[in-house]
C-alpha cells in the first residue's frame, strides 16, 4: 500500500502485528507473509522464487526493529536463510516493499534491482526532520484540524522502517529480464501508487507479481507529490497489464488471485467512482482538501483512514485542475478548491 510514504497523518502504529506465515504457492514459489505495523495493513508479501540453491527474493517487508527476525522466520520455513537470497527485486520504493533491501544485501552479498524512480524515498531516510516538515505543511495547507497535525508531530520520533538507502545495482526497467527456476520475468513499468513501481510478468507460466498496482481486494492509493498526474499514470498503467496475459497474480498483500481482468475493471470503476465524489464535492463551494475526505470516503471514512484519504483526495483534485474541471487558489495558509 504506501507505508512510509508522504503524509499519512492519522492512524497509531498497531500493537500486536501479525505473525510471520510462509505458504508454497506452486513450486519453487514460495509466499513470505510478513507483519506491517499499520492498522488496515496488517502484512505484506514478499515472494521468495527459487534459482538453483538459492532464491530471488521479489521485495522483503518492512526494515526496522524486527523486520529481519520476520523475513529470516519466513525463509526458513521455505528452507532457506538470508545468505541464499542471490537477488532483491522491488517492485517499488515503500518501506513495506523494500524497507529491509539493505539489510539483506549485507546479510548475503547479493544485488538489488529497482526502477530509477525510486530517489524519493531517499530524503525520508537522510533528512527525516525536512520530510516531516514538508508532510507537515501540505497537510495544513490543505485544511487538517490544528489537533490532528499536534498528534501526527508527536509520531516525529517512531524509528524508520526503512534500514538504510541502498542504490539499485540494475535499474528495472523495460528489457531487463529475471532468471528464476520457474522461468524468466519481464519487467512492465506501472507508475500511479508509486513513481517507481514495475509489475514482474512470467508469460509463459502466465504470472504476474503486481505489488500493490493490483490487489485481490481492490484499494486504490496515489503517492502523491513526485509526478505531474499519478491518478492519469495509473490509469495508463492498468491499460500496460490489461494486455499481459495472466492466470495467476502474485500480489503484494492479500492471497494470490485469478480473473485478472476483472481486478483491472473493478480497479477503474473504483477510480471512476472516487474521481467522481471529489468533483461532487466541490459543488458546495471552496474548500481545502481535507474538507473533501468524508465525501471521497463515504462509510470508510474515520480519523484512522483521514491521511490515507487526503493522499487520494489531494491527487484526485491535482487530476481536476490539470484536465480543466477544478481550480485552486491561495486564502491564507490554506488552498481552497473549487470547480473550474
Amino acid at each position: 500500500m504506501a507505508e512510509g510514504d508522504e503524509q499519512r497523518p492519522g492512524p497509531e502504529p498497531a500493537k500486536s502485528p501479525v505473525i510471520p506465515r510462509t505458504e508454497r504457492v506452486l513450486p519453487g514459489v514460495w509466499r513470505l507473509r510478513l507483519p506491517c505495523p499499520w492498522p488496515g495493513v496488517p502484512h505484506v508479501n514478499a515472494w521468495a522464487l527459487r534459482r538453483g540453491d538459492g532464491v530471488v527474493l521479489f521485495d522483503t517487508g518492512i526494515g526496522g526493529p524486527g523486520g529481519r527476525g520476520q523475513l529470516e522466520h519466513a525463509l526458513r520455513y521455505a528452507g532457506y536463510s538470508l545468505a541464499d537470497v542471490q537477488l532483491v527485486v522491488a517492485t517499488h520504493a515503500h518501506a513495506d516493499h523494500f524497507g529491509a533491501a539493505g539489510t539483506v544485501v549485507d546479510a548475503s552479498g547479493c544485488d538489488l534491482w529497482m526502477h530509477p524512480a525510486w530517489t524519493h524515498i531517499r530524503t525520508m531516510v537522510e533528512d527525516p526532520d525536512q520530510a516531516w516538515e514538508r508532510r507537515i505543511e501540505v497537510a495544513r495547507q490543505s485544511g487538517v484540524p490544528s489537533k490532528a497535525l499536534a498528534r501526527y508531530e508527536e509520531r516525529r520520533e517512531e524509528p524508520p522502517v526503512i534500514d538504510r538507502i541502498i542504490e539499485p545495482a540494475e535499474e528495472l526497467v523495460p528489457g531487463i529480464e529475471i532468471e528464476t527456476d520457474i522461468g524468466t520475468w519481464e519487467v512492465h513499468e506501472t507508475p500511479g501508487h508509486a513513481p517507481s513501481h514495475v509489475v514482474l510478468h512470467q508469460p509463459e507460466r502466465k504470472l504476474m507479481i503486481s505489488g500493490d498496482h493490483l490487489l485481490g481486494r481492490v484499494s486504490l492509493f496515489f503517492d502523491f507529490g513526485h509526478t505531474s498526474d499519478p491518478v492519469a499514470e495509473f490509469g495508463e498503467s492498468l491499460d500496460r497489464v490489461a494486455g499481459l496475459e495472466t492466470d495467476l497474480c502474485l500480489a503484494g498483500h492479500g492471497r494470490p488471485f485469478r480473473d485478472v481482468p476483472a481486478k483491472i475493471e473493478a480497479n477503474r470503476t473504483l477510480a471512476a467512482e472516487q474521481l467522481a465524489r471529489v468533483r461532487q464535492s466541490l459543488d458546495s463551494g471552496p474548500k481545502p482538501a481535507f474538507e473533501t475526505v468524508p465525501d471521497l470516503l463515504g462509510d470508510f471514512y474515520s480519523p484512522a483512514t483521514a491521511g490515507w484519504g487526503l493522499q487520494l483526495a489531494l491527487a484526485y483534485l491535482n487530476h481536476l485542475e490539470l484536465v480543466g474541471e477544478a481550480g485552486s487558489e491561495l486564502d491564507g495558509d490554506q488552498k481552497l478548491w473549487s470547480p473550474a
